[in-house]
């Protein structure tokens, strides 16, 4: 597994016992009951770290940012462990400070009123949901990680998932933040105001930033209405142009309630099936490509989504398509997508991409990217699936048909920086993003430095900066 490096000074005994005695002998671990915090969901990288801090209070991780700024001690914000991209992952020594927020957990309000909840950056998304459930509404952020990943990290990473094609990104359902800065001071900025021009907006910048500006503590997530209807479909198509064709047909007949539209390939799904044998298409015939579609609205959407199907079969745009009878059945038909990510780990993904581009360019990119990987191994497969929606198509690359991971990658050295190199040269060449949802952490920061231009570099300096001088926040993420 891979490290990652950056130059800290061994934190004194002194530090280290002031920070326990912020956070109380229930607050912090070492040595085998830290280990869990130096792991990385894909296996390739290997944190570590001198001590794990589990404040409880905003004022204790305040007090502790100014232990360690005052020390030029270096500090990795820890949510739910669920990052991809090592954001959350310490430094490759034993001087960092793992902060983790998990014990800050709490729901601080819920006001029906005014469509928000606040709640504490260590709550786990999945409990978000419940507690809106339970006033009868919904926060609309949805990802297959929800059951781990928490609201601070969510917002870190400006988190995207199955229903921006409707709702955004974690920054279009936050209102309000709390977050404390590298010196310790403290942003209150909570109030659910939807008007609010008075100066910099700093809830967006930091929102995105990835722990290397500031750790949130808290937000102000916006709550809806829970549609009274939602209508699940799975569709069979020949192409991603089709899916497109798809998309468009349903937006003009069905207006907004398109909430979750998720492209999948037939080679993708036989990797679900395959790793998962209670699951299974619904589809006497296989088709190259798969549109998964759910709409929610108004009592009576499903006839407006039958119709709009019936059309589109006409016309050619799909050859067979599944409605949803129950929500057993609607799980089952999201499980062929969630259970995706899973697969292709299993199966032994050497590259996983998180890539966007503009949605008319979706089909053009898939091919662009396709025919990249191909030509630094002909015998490569790949799965590329995602949002098509909101542009986000991930590529997952696997070595040839009966060749193991390992071996593919000991006998081809280097092969899986030339397949991200060739992904991420595609995606450039198409006018698109290397990092839609997933963030930059410290397997992308080389990356921005060779994309991102030298304005949007400079800028981006001028502000950590101005807001960390002593650059303790998150070193090595982000920014090299």
């Amino acid at each position: 597994m891979e490290t990652m490096s950056r130059d800290f000074s061994q934190p004194t005994a002194a530090l280290i016992d002031a920070i326990k005695a912020v956070v109380g002998d229930a607050g912090w671990k070492i040595g085998a009951d830290a280990e869990r915090y130096f792991s990385d969901p894909r296996d390739r990288f290997s944190g570590a770290g001198c001590l794990v801090a589990l404040p409880r209070s905003t004022d204790e991780v305040a007090a502790i940012l100014r232990l360690c700024n005052a020390a030029g001690a270096g500090v990795i914000p820890y949510g739910g462990g669920t990052g991809v991209v090592a954001g959350q992952l310490s430094i490759d020594s034993d001087n960092a400070i793992i902060l983790s927020l998990e014990r800050m957990n709490r729901v601080r309000s819920v006001s029906p009123e005014d469509g928000v909840m606040i709640v504490e950056a260590g709550c786990i998304l999945y409990d978000v949901h419940n507690t809106a459930r339970e006033q009868g509404l919904m926060f609309p952020l949805g990802m297959a990680s929800e059951g781990s990943c928490t609201i601070g990290g969510n917002l870190a990473t400006n988190a995207g998932g199955i229903q921006v094609v409707r709702h955004g990104n974690a920054r279009d359902l936050c209102l309000g933040i709390e977050a404390v800065l590298a010196n310790g001071e403290v942003i209150e900025d909570l109030e659910p105001l939807r008007k609010d021009n008075t100066g910099y907006n700093l809830r967006h910048l930091l929102i995105g930033s990835e722990g290397t500006l500031a750790v949130i503590t808290a937000a102000t997530l916006i709550v809806k209405p829970v549609d009274p209807e939602t209508v699940t479909a799975l569709c069979a198509i020949a192409s991603p142009a089709d899916a497109l064709g798809l998309y468009h047909r349903l937006s003009r007949a069905l207006g907004a309630s398109i909430s979750g539209l998720e492209l999948m390939s037939d080679f993708g799904i036989g990797l679900v099936t395959g790793h998962f044998p209670t699951l299974s298409l619904p589809f006497a015939e296989r088709q190259p490509w798969y549109l998964l579609i759910e709409a929610s609205g108004r009592i009576g959407l499903r006839n407006d989504v039958e119709e709009a199907l019936a059309g589109c079969m006409e016309d050619d745009l799909l050859s067979d398509a599944v409605l949803a009878e129950s929500e057993a059945q609607r799980m089952n038909l999201w499980a062929l997508r969630e259970n995706t990510p899973e697969a292709n780990r299993l199966t032994g993904a050497i590259c996983s991409s998180d890539t966007s581009v503009a949605i008319s360019r979706v089909e053009s990119f898939i091919t662009e990217a396709t025919d990249a990987v191909t030509k630094v191994h002909p015998g490569l497969r790949i799965n590329s699936y995602g949002h098509i929606g909101d542009g986000n198509i991930h590529h997952n690359v696997f070595p040839p048909e009966g060749v193991a991971k390992p071996a593919f990658i000991a006998a081809n050295p280097g092969i899986v920086d030339a397949v991200r190199i060739a992904i991420s040269e595609a995606t450039v060449k198409c006018g698109g993003s290397i990092s839609a949802e997933h963030g930059i952490g410290r397997l992308k920061a080389d990356d921005l430095q060779h994309y991102a231009s030298k304005a949007k570099l400079n800028a981006m300096q001028a502000i950590k900066q101005a807001l960390d001088p002593n650059g303790i926040l998150n070193p090595g993420a982000v920014l090299k």
